[in-house]
């Protein structure tokens, strides 16, 4: 019988650690509890990559080692066991996994993504390698649906792999488009890793979703800039669609009605109104399909609206009293005694033989004297039209501007320059916009319509809440499972046994991630009991490695790490035991999930161990071969270590926004 190279490669990772695990045995004069901790640490590993359930290895390996550290103590070794248990259980932030999973689960049962996949691939025909970056894109707006890589990239591979490869595509650009797209939901949020990382190593999720958004964006961003780049050097690759794959057909009323699919949708729509009694198509028919068209400038017109209304609005404070007329009201209390007093003499004019000139220079002010009036010391010196007076007005007793002079005028706050700007920029934006705008794209937008900008509003809802504050994780979450449960319905596609499906595959995936979490739970106690952590702490930092030292090694052993293991069992096993050493190098800890987030995608796109290459290769068709698929996801996985290197060179681009929204 003949080994895979794959299978190879596992026995020799684990005969490694096993000789790894000895030889440390042997070398050390004393054996500690540390050092038995590093063996159930290897023991765990070779566990897994044998196949043995994750949540139950750490669960019966933390067991067995806390029975061994606390001297065969089981009473002992049952507390441990119910402690770790209760505080998983008591972690409120977990609740959000099962929604999040129910969420991206109701939105690909309810085929959502096969309708944004085909109006996007028509939006973009023209682009170069169209069928790729739509197939990049819809991974992206998936991937903020859920988190699951294996979801994505088993539906995508059979939505986009037959239309590029029966467009002429090329095998590895296919694969590698549909594997690294797929991979995009470990970063971007509402990633699972995310709020598994924040549950472990004590970071808000808030704050993780905030810092993952443009490392994110960027990291797509790299990966079409790439497949464009591709298309125009090698067009072999992938070649443009032909016409009638960018064919649209149009509504049989439209075409009553004198429309083309080259011709110029509003003008077009215009002119039928004009004629509406001549091709017999009602008039509101045609005015809705105005107002579809029209929908970008009117929504342009209401965002500037919005924003200069915020540019130009004057916020009153909560503690300012509304202004009265004077005398009206109640009647003020009386001054405390040495404070200014009401005149006798009411409002009446003070006598003008107490009036003076103001002093000039030669005379300089004399001496204020103790007036028996008020009103005598709080004469007011008449001045010159031309020279300032000597004693301005108080500021309590000076006369508020009329509405309409200048001084009021300029009181009120005007838009900045960069608004005007942003506003010309829009409005040469639109002027395109409706230049090219025929009657096949007005059906390509309206295919958007009802696909891409429901889902767009239901993410940017459940993501612009968390970060903004306005809900926690799991609030966000319920809401977003109830969006996606009331799309499904409204597009007429959730069955009972849709539902069903969803929820049985959501109890799966959290009955899995919450058995690793209280696995995960116990295996940390252990290993803290019996000093483990303690060790590693002492071995790193006698090694004296600088910051970029330690960040490039914990780096390249998530890397090494990722290839037999699922990113769940690196971070609820291997977390733990980096998070404590970040203090001593002075890393943040939430760049450093940033960045091990990144590095995740990479473990799952290099071979020989690449989740992803088996998740497609299972549906796709027989002669695409693994070798292919492989040769695919190795450029897109330079791409994310290019990604990583920026995001460490330029950590602004992860944390720039949680800094502005949360500092």
């Amino acid at each position: 019988m003949k080994i895979r190279k794959e299978l190879w490669f596992g026995f020799s990772l684990m005969a490694l650690l096993i000789a790894g695990a000895a030889t440390m045995l042997i070398s050390v004069p004393v054996i500690t509890n540390g050092h038995i901790g590093l063996l159930m640490l290897s023991l765990v590993v070779v566990a897994i990559m044998l196949g043995f359930p994750t949540a139950f290895t750490l669960m019966g390996m933390g067991m067995l080692f806390t029975w061994i550290a606390y001297e065969r103590d089981s009473a002992k070794t049952l507390d441990l066991m119910v402690q770790a248990a209760y505080k998983v259980m008591a972690n409120d932030v977990l609740i959000s996994i099962p929604l999040f999973v129910f969420m991206g689960y109701l939105v690909e049962r309810a085929n959502l993504i096969e309708k944004l996949f085909r109006s996007l691939h028509l939006a973009l025909a023209r682009v170069p390698g169209s069928l790729a970056v739509a197939t990049l894109v819809t991974c992206a707006v998936f991937a903020t649906a859920t988190g699951i890589v294996g979801a994505v990239v088993t539906l995508m591979g059979l939505l986009a792999l037959p239309p590029m490869l029966r467009a002429g595509y090329s095998v590895p650009l296919s694969a590698g488009a549909i594997t690294a797209g797929g991979c995009l939901g470990i970063l971007i949020p509402p990633s699972v890793l995310l709020i598994v990382y924040g549950a472990t190593a004590g970071v808000s999720v808030v704050q993780l979703y905030a810092g993952a958004f443009f490392p994110g964006l960027m990291l797509a961003g790299l990966y079409i800039l790439y497949v464009v780049i591709v298309a125009k050097l090698k067009p072999s690759m992938a070649p443009p669609l032909s016409a009638a794959d960018r064919y649209v057909p149009l509504p049989d009323r439209l075409v009553a009605a004198g429309a083309d699919g080259d011709r110029r949708a509003v003008p077009g729509l215009l002119a039928a109104l004009k004629r509406q009694g001549e091709h017999g198509v009602s008039a509101r028919y045609l005015i809705g399909q105005l107002l579809v068209a029209l929908l970008p400038l009117l929504l342009v017109a209401l965002v500037a609206a919005f924003a200069y209304r915020s540019a130009t609005h004057v916020a009153v404070p909560d503690g300012l009293p509304e202004l009265q007329q004077i005398g009206s009201g109640q009647e003020s209390e009386p001054a405390p005694s040495g404070g200014l007093e009401e005149p006798s003499g009411g409002l009446d004019e003070p006598p003008t033989d107490d009036l003076s000139e103001p002093p000039t220079e030669e005379a300089p002010l004399a001496e204020p004297q103790a007036a028996s009036d008020p009103a005598t010391a709080l004469s007011i010196p008449a001045s010159a039209p031309d020279e300032p007076a000597a004693l301005g007005t108080p500021p309590s007793l000076e006369t508020p501007a009329a509405p309409d002079s200048p001084a009021a005028e300029a009181a009120v706050p005007k838009p900045s320059g960069t608004y005007w700007l942003l506003l010309a920029v829009a409005a040469v934006a639109m002027l395109a916009y409706y230049m090219v705008l025929n009657f096949t794209r007005l059906e390509v937008f309206k295919m958007l319509l009802t696909s891409f900008f429901p889902l767009l509003i239901l993410i940017l809802a459940v993501l612009g809440s968390i970060v903004y504050g306005l809900a926690t994780p799991t609030e966000a979450a319920a809401v977003g499972a109830f969006g996606g449960l009331l799309l499904a319905m409204a597009y007429r596609q959730m069955t009972l046994t849709r539902l069903q499906e969803s929820v049985f595959l959501t109890a799966k995936t959290s009955a899995m991630v919450c058995w690793l979490f209280v696995g995960s739970s116990i295996f940390s106690a252990a290993f803290a009991l019996l000093g483990g952590q303690e060790l590693v702490e002492q071995w790193v930092l006698g090694m004296n490695l600088t910051k970029t030292e330690f960040l490039v090694l914990s780096q390249i052993i998530i890397f090494v790490l990722g290839w037999p293991l699922e990113w769940t069992e690196i971070i609820v096993i291997f977390m733990p035991i980096f998070v404590p050493l970040l203090d001593n190098f002075g890393v943040d800890p939430l760049f450093f999930g940033l960045l091990v987030a990144l590095n995740l995608q990479t473990a799952f796109l290099s071979p020989p161990v690449a989740m992803a290459a088996f998740y497609l290769k299972g549906v796709a068709p027989k002669h695409v071969t693994l070798n292919q698929i492989f040769a695919g996801m190795l450029p897109f996985m330079a791409i994310q270590v290019l990604a990583i290197v920026l995001l460490y060179q330029f950590p602004a681009i992860g944390l720039w926004l949680p800094q502005v929204l949360y500092k």
